[in-house]
């Protein structure tokens, strides 16, 4: 007989379901619990209107701390006192110094030669001394002509008084009955006569006398004009030999030695070291936070000076604004015309602001919004800004410290509400 396989089977018993389904129960379970973990991410990934690379965006941190508001420039020292001096007259030009000589005020600096200039002053004293003659003269004939008019008045008041003796005479006469009466009627009459003449020699010596005046004033006026066009003549000759309006150094000569140049020529500049400024352009958009009498530091050469805003100008040229900085304390020495200085003017200085880092949001959003980073998304905010400076930007409501906000443009959000920051 053969054997069968009984003797090799063995009773397996049957596991349970639990057992059984273990495994891909844990499985389903892990599942389910990422699902709920990541629910919420991924509403609010679908949530988002729009997906930009973070390799495009630069975020900042809200902070708060002391904020300066202050602008930092380039500017050139320029002398505020710096004068041109011109030609009076055409002529020839002779130097006696050269470009960067120390100069003292009032010192010879050059000389013109006007040939022109100086004849013409010649024939002005000339004609000068001329008039003066013909104002004496008037004064002279003047005083003849009003010597004759008295006497030609004294002759008529003799005259008259002779004529009221004779007719008082005649008159007592045919009183007491010597002589007739028509002798008293032609006494009288001579005396009426004589008053008249008297009379008129008196208004022609009046008459005379304003006449001979004006004939007086009219050639002393004429001589007093005189007198100016040479006193002009003079100044305009003087000016001839360039004297330094001021102590410093000789800026620029303008023209060749020994050049002929026409009037109002410019000829050199002097420099007057003792008072420098530092002329900066300021960006339209900080110039209005300008004002005159705001600290300033100056550094440059290795050194720091301290100043002042002396002036600002009113004009905007090419999107800036020039201003004037003044130094304080002692005039700085070792500095020149035209050296480029480095210039920080405080604006502002406050402790305990809220404040983030500048960027273009702030123009993109008119200060008005930004997008505050949570993970992987941005959020459009409203927020309020303040007072601005070269790199911080104040904020007054909207954001909490600690908080980060997206400061470079945000252009590419199109105006999203949401955005998800893809790494």
């Amino acid at each position: 007989m053969f054997r069968d396989t009984s003797a090799q089977d063995r009773v397996v018993e049957r596991a349970s379901f639990w057992k059984r389904r273990r495994l891909p129960i844990a499985i389903a379970l892990l599942i389910v619990i990422g699902i709920v973990m990541l629910a919420p991410g991924l509403a609010r990934l679908w949530s988002a209107e729009k997906s930009v690379s973070a390799s495009r965006l630069s975020i900042a941190t809200v902070e708060r701390g002391r904020f300066v508001r202050d602008i930092a420039a380039e500017g050139r020292v320029v002398a505020a006192v710096s004068p041109t001096l011109y030609a009076a007259a055409a002529g020839t030009v002779s130097f006696e110094i050269t470009a960067g000589h120390d100069v003292a005020q009032g010192e010879v600096l050059g000389t013109i030669e006007s040939p022109e200039l100086e004849s013409e002053l010649a024939q002005e004293r000339s004609a000068l001394q001329a008039m003066t003659v013909d104002y004496r003269r008037a004064q002279l004939d003047a005083r003849q002509k009003a010597l004759v008019a008295d006497e030609t008045l004294e002759k008529a008041r003799i005259d008259r008084n002779a004529a009221a003796t004779e007719q008082a005479r005649t008159q007592k006469a045919f009183d007491l009955g010597v002589i007739p009466e028509i002798e008293v009627m032609r006494t009288q009459a001579a005396l009426d006569k004589a008053e008249v003449a008297y009379k008129h020699a008196q208004s022609d010596r009046g008459l005379q006398s304003e006449g001979l005046a004006f004939e007086v004033d009219a050639k002393r006026l004429a001589r007093d004009r005189q007198a100016l066009l040479v006193k002009d003549l003079d100044r305009k000759v003087d000016l001839l030999s360039l004297h330094s309006p001021v102590s410093g150094q000789v800026g620029q000569l303008l023209v060749a030695e020994r050049a002929y140049v026409a009037k109002d020529t410019p000829l050199l500049t002097v420099v007057d070291l003792s008072a420098l400024e530092v002329e900066l352009k300021v960006p339209e958009s900080f110039a209005r936070d300008l004002a005159v009498g705001m600290p300033a530091e100056i550094r440059g050469s290795g050194r720091e000076f301290t100043g002042e805003v002396g002036a600002v100008s009113p004009e905007v040229v090419s999107g800036e604004v020039t201003a004037r900085v003044r130094f304080t304390g002692d005039a700085p020495q070792g500095l020149r015309q035209n050296q480029r200085l480095s210039v920080r003017v405080l604006l502002d200085a406050r402790d305990d602001v809220l404040m983030v880092a500048r960027g273009p949001f702030l123009e993109s959003g008119g200060g008005n919004s930004g997008y505050v980073v949570q993970g992987d998304i941005a959020e459009r905010r409203v927020i309020h800004t303040g007072a601005a400076s070269i790199d911080k930007v104040e904020v007054l409501d909207g954001l909490q410290v600690g908080e980060r906000i997206v400061i470079s443009g945000s252009d590419n959000f199109d105006g999203a509400q949401r955005v998800v920051i893809s790494r």
